[in-house]
């Protein structure tokens, strides 16, 4: 690129800087506007500004966080509420290290350039990991979960009293114990899709009416297939309101994972399910929002080339008898998830009305998965989050959408 003192000075006395004073500008104007690399900007409709709005507080005795996967994130009455969670305090699980639930509640106010961190002296009624969470207009709504004792079907309901202090109310519970399912609120409707247990992912689709609380879960249909770790959202436009489910996984009795790379809508006043365009590849366990109404992003997530890999090893180190080999097995399955190499940057973005996907940008930093996408008050926030396999990331990313109109 020609710097500005190029353009002062010429030592030279070369020709060209000697035009007059217009022409060489135009000249430069043109040289450079060639010489920029095409790759420096995707042209794009939307402008995606990235940064680190905090980090998780450090536990007691602990230099600083080591970040959790699976929190329970929202926000209300304009805070933003990161509360539960998992890791692995005590070194990773290969190297024995046991995964440790959390019952911790933090509590953030926001302003225009980060947040700040108001409150860490609540917890949880109980610790978890893996529940599905959203803000609804009382509070902070998430489902299910799991900790050291199992898959929970617990629903809570996090709100401030008038004077400030937190208070947790029972909601009604899930049919069932289920783990990572998704979640996603439309009007006064909330939808949990999908989840997980030991034995199964589900393939229910289950509605609560918040103004009718008392009739508890609603059955709706099925969605086509069992899934955990997928990206709900949920949109309207001149059509009708839809759901939308994107990605996620699924558990086999082999012990390998399905990973999906379809997208399923569900039309809430037809109730019925309709596959669109496929995601360019298979994805589960990132995070995603709608936009707007006619776009819907996901930032990243797993792949699944390495998880599916150790799966495979897992499978036949259960299944090796000789103890030479298994040996030899469960070094080979600890090398590849110690030397994880993160997950998937990308950022996809689907156009609803000509159901299609593209890649928009990429993520700046390294790609949090295992939790969810919140609308804050100046933009996106993503809490934490499994970076690699057994690590997390202690940060809040805070992400800026503007889209460029026409």
């Amino acid at each position: 690129m020609i710097s500005a003192a190029s353009v002062q000075k010429n030592p030279h006395n070369s020709p060209f800087l000697n035009k007059p004073f217009t022409l060489k500008l135009f000249a430069i104007l043109k040289l450079m506007l060639f010489a920029t690399p095409v790759f420096a900007q995707k042209k794009s409709e939307l402008t995606l500004q990235w940064k680190v709005a905090n980090e998780l507080p450090a536990e007691t005795g602990k230099a600083v966080s080591i970040g959790v996967a699976g929190p329970v994130t929202g926000v209300y009455k304009d805070r933003f509420i990161v509360a539960g969670g998992a890791n692995f305090p005590g070194g990773m699980p290969w190297e024995g290290g046991a995964k440790k639930y959390h019952d911790q509640v933090y509590i953030y106010s926001q302003d225009r350039r980060k947040l700040k961190l108001q409150s860490a002296t609540d917890t949880l009624p109980r610790p978890v990991a893996y529940a599905a969470s959203c803000s609804i207009n009382d509070g902070l709504l998430y489902a299910g979960g799991e900790n050291e004792s199992g898959f929970s079907e617990q629903v809570w309901l996090i709100a401030f009293e008038t004077d400030g202090k937190i208070r947790f109310t029972a909601l009604p519970s899930l049919p069932e114990p289920v783990s990572n399912a998704s979640i996603a609120l439309l009007g006064h409707t909330v939808y949990l899709a999908g989840g997980e247990n030991n034995s199964q992912a589900f393939a229910s689709l289950l509605a609560l009416d918040l103004n009718y609380r008392v009739a508890g879960w609603k059955k709706l249909a099925d969605i086509p297939q069992p899934v955990s770790h997928a990206v709900l959202t949920a949109g309207s436009n001149q059509t009708g309101d839809y759901l939308y489910l994107s990605g996620g996984r699924k558990k086999n009795s082999n012990g390998i994972s399905t990973i999906y790379h379809s997208l399923w809508v569900y039309d809430i006043k037809r109730n019925n399910w309709t596959g669109k365009a496929a995601l360019p590849y298979a994805l589960c366990a990132g995070t995603g929002i709608q936009s707007d109404g006619n776009t819907i992003l996901l930032f990243g997530g797993d792949r699944g080339l390495v998880f599916n890999k150790a799966e495979t090893l897992i499978a036949a180190i259960n299944a090796e008898t000789d103890p030479v080999k298994k040996q030899e097995l469960i070094r080979e399955k600890n090398q590849l998830q110690s030397t994880h190499p993160g997950f998937s940057r990308e950022i996809l973005k689907y156009t609803i009305e000509n159901d299609s996907w593209s890649s928009v940008a990429e993520i700046p930093y390294d790609t949090p998965v295992t939790c969810t996408a919140v609308k804050g008050n100046h933009g996106i926030l993503i809490a934490s989050g499994e970076i690699r396999a057994g690590v997390r990331s202690p940060k809040i990313l805070s992400l800026k959408i503007r889209h460029k109109r026409p």
